[in-house]
């Protein structure tokens, strides 16, 4: 039984790295071991400069629309382009793209940071994805993009939102984030009317599937200060497969994925307009 189960391994082994071989778009070199953990990401991010973008958005309104895709995969750029298209009309505030942006490889991040660039009419918040991770990814995504954990406000004349991206591009926020997390949900959340979360890793799975499952006790966690905190909705991809759940307050959306050639891709339109939060799935 032991000679059995020792073969099964090796054989799964051979055909991972078979697979990995035929694929120029995977990276198994951080199998085993994480060539960077959420921890580190996360004190780098702190240290060296939180973030990029601003972290607020005034608006001259009451109302406000937000765009948000995840799993675009550049390499290719058709879908991209035709979002940040989109983006660019007078009534989106903002583009958020929830992980897996490329490939991981240096030359796929600069594609995806001309595509970017070339709209820079269009205000948009990423962070990273399995993916991103790939052959030493966080390196260029940070160089580019800075941290992969802030918040984000969007002031209406009227009223605020409160916007918290996590890095779940590893599996798991790590202690110092989840850390981070409670605290700022704990000293900020009663300020803003509303308060949604982007990040890459979904919570639940409705199919049967081989990608990373985040942990248990994390989950448990996170679960509990969602509901505590009155978080209203958390937006994810990673399955490419879209998907809507709801436990007590919060709403809990997989998006499907955003690459090229992808028959189901579609993205999320975000509209808040008098306290009332709605959203919408559409093809690009």
């Amino acid at each position: 039984m032991e000679n059995k189960l020792i073969r099964k391994r090796f054989l799964l082994l051979s055909l991972i790295f078979l697979l990995g071989s035929c694929s120029k778009d995977l990276d198994f070199s951080g199998l085993f071991q994480s060539r960077s953990d959420a921890d580190k990401r996360f004190t780098q991010s702190t240290q060296q400069g939180w973030q990029k973008f601003p972290t607020v958005i005034n608006l001259e309104t009451t109302s406000y629309s937000i765009l948000i895709a995840a799993d675009c995969h550049v390499g290719g750029t058709n879908n991209l382009v035709k979002l940040l298209n989109k983006a660019k009309k007078p009534d989106i505030s903002a583009l958020f793209l929830a992980g897996d942006l490329s490939t991981g490889k240096e030359e796929d991040y600069t594609v995806l940071k001309k595509a970017l660039e070339d709209s820079d009419s269009v205000q948009y918040y990423l962070v990273v994805g399995n993916h991103d991770l790939f052959y030493d990814g966080w390196k260029t995504f940070f160089s580019y993009f800075g941290s992969s954990t802030y918040t984000v406000v969007i002031k209406t004349v009227n009223d605020s939102d409160l916007f918290i991206f996590l890095d779940t591009g590893g599996g798991t926020l790590g202690e110092k984030q989840l850390s981070w997390l409670k605290k700022t949900l704990q000293e900020q959340r009663h300020l803003y009317r509303k308060c949604v979360v982007i990040t890459h890793n979904n919570f639940f799975r409705s199919h049967m599937t081989d990608s990373t499952n985040p942990l248990v006790d994390e989950i448990e966690t996170l679960l509990e200060l969602f509901s505590v905190y009155q978080v209203n909705l958390v937006v994810s991809g990673h399955d490419h497969t879209r998907n809507e759940d709801a436990l007590g307050v919060t709403t809990f959306i997989t998006l499907d994925g955003f690459c090229d050639g992808l028959t189901n891709a579609s993205y999320l339109k975000l509209d808040v307009k008098d306290g009332i939060l709605k959203y919408q799935f559409m093809i690009p």
